[in-house]
């Protein structure tokens, strides 16, 4: 197959979606398949194999993502060169309803990802927002009701689709784990490279630094629980829009000096940065799978996460992780469980290594791949 794959967010941009396209594009690849894929251009063009740039704009109100402009007057033609089969759209938007028309035009399968909750992001555009969410909620369900195949990556959200007006079918295959890069990885790596003592209780946090990841939330628990235990530290991977803000708010909460606003990290040090952390915590309400909290787990952390849609699917509750209530009192009490309990810590940690095998990257690509096999049947 020959599998035409079109997103509004692609390297080197990082975020959820990328690592989707880029890991089930991989493995595609190593199953036989061809995939190539149409992306924005971020003004480091250099010719890449099986990627076409799309002209971009820098988003105004967050910089490090690329608008790109979908104008392509020879892109049917250039479809039919290639021998595209089948096209997924990775976005309701731009370069998704780009992908969408070729569909339609050359009388080809459309297959759609929904990897998130858009209408929760509309803290962005703060004009409105009741009706703006509903009209972005009605966009969104409307788009994937246009294709033939809608992808997500729990159930959860695959009935939340479905109670809003979804009636295509809908699959729910999560985005899957390279298991193989989170083996022999040195675990003082983190420690050395931020300089943090050796017995410093590393709790970590990889996520946007935005307003949905619910930061501040993380932020007072893990205030009360250093107020206990001096020694933890809070390292919170990532950047955003509300990088300085989150500042201030430590700073406020006496915690200025035991949080690390570490940024961003190649993918290729990822591993490193999980496996020398002790314990993961998330209290993100938008997810729609949460593959932060897959890969914490294949590094042997403990987890403990706001249950919340794809989340929930992703901790095994009492076994490699806690779920909690959106509660301070809950949360907070689990987290301190973990970091006065190193057994407990260990244990789950160990479960969680056992739990994301059955998230395998070879695996779910497999299952897309027999999706698309369907479709084309």
């Amino acid at each position: 197959m020959h599998i035409g794959v079109f997103s509004d967010s692609y390297l080197p941009y990082t975020s959820g979606v990328v690592r989707s396209v880029v890991t089930f594009s991989r493995e595609l690849r190593n199953l036989g398949h061809q995939v190539t894929i149409f992306a924005p251009d971020y003004g480091n063009y250099q010719p890449e194999k099986d990627i076409y740039r799309f002209r971009s704009l820098r988003a105004p109100t967050f910089k490090e993502f690329a608008l790109a402009i979908p104008v392509a007057p020879g892109l049917p033609r250039n479809l039919r060169r290639l021998g595209v089969d089948l096209i997924h759209v990775h976005s309701p938007f731009l370069l998704g309803r780009l992908g969408a028309r070729m569909a339609r035009k050359l009388g080809l399968p459309l297959v759609a990802t929904y990897h998130t909750l858009y209408e929760e992001y509309i803290h962005y555009f703060p004009l409105a927002p009741s009706l703006l969410g509903r009209i972005v909620r009605n966009y969104t369900i409307s788009f994937c009701n246009r294709c033939q195949l809608v992808i997500v990556p729990t159930h959860n959200i695959a009935h939340y689709l479905q109670e809003n007006g979804l009636r295509v079918p809908v699959v729910s295959i999560p985005t899957g784990i390279d298991l193989e890069r989170f083996q022999s990885i040195d675990p003082t790596w983190l420690r050395r490279h931020l300089e943090l003592p050796e017995e410093t209780i590393i709790l970590l946090h990889v996520g946007r630094l935005g307003q949905e990841k619910n930061i501040t939330f993380v932020l007072r628990a893990f205030a009360r629980v250093h107020q206990e235990v001096p020694a933890t530290h809070l390292v919170l991977v990532g950047s955003g829009p509300l990088q300085e803000e989150l500042k201030h708010q430590s700073r406020d909460l006496g915690i200025g000096g035991a949080v690390t606003f570490a940024g961003s990290f190649p993918f290729e040090q990822m591993p490193a940065v999980y496996t020398g952390a002790d314990m993961f915590i998330f209290a993100s309400l938008t997810e729609t799978q949460g593959l932060v909290i897959g890969e914490a787990k294949a590094a042997g952390l403990p987890v403990v996460a706001v249950k919340a849609r794809g989340v929930q699917e992703m901790v095994d509750d009492g076994r490699d992780g806690f779920l909690t209530p959106l509660d301070l009192e809950v949360f907070t009490g689990r987290v301190r469980e973990l970091v006065l309990n190193p057994h407990l810590r260990a244990e789950l940690g160990r479960q969680g290594r056992l739990n994301a095998v059955s998230l395998t990257a070879a695996t779910m690509a497999r299952r897309l791949a027999g999706q698309y096999q369907k479709l084309l049947r």
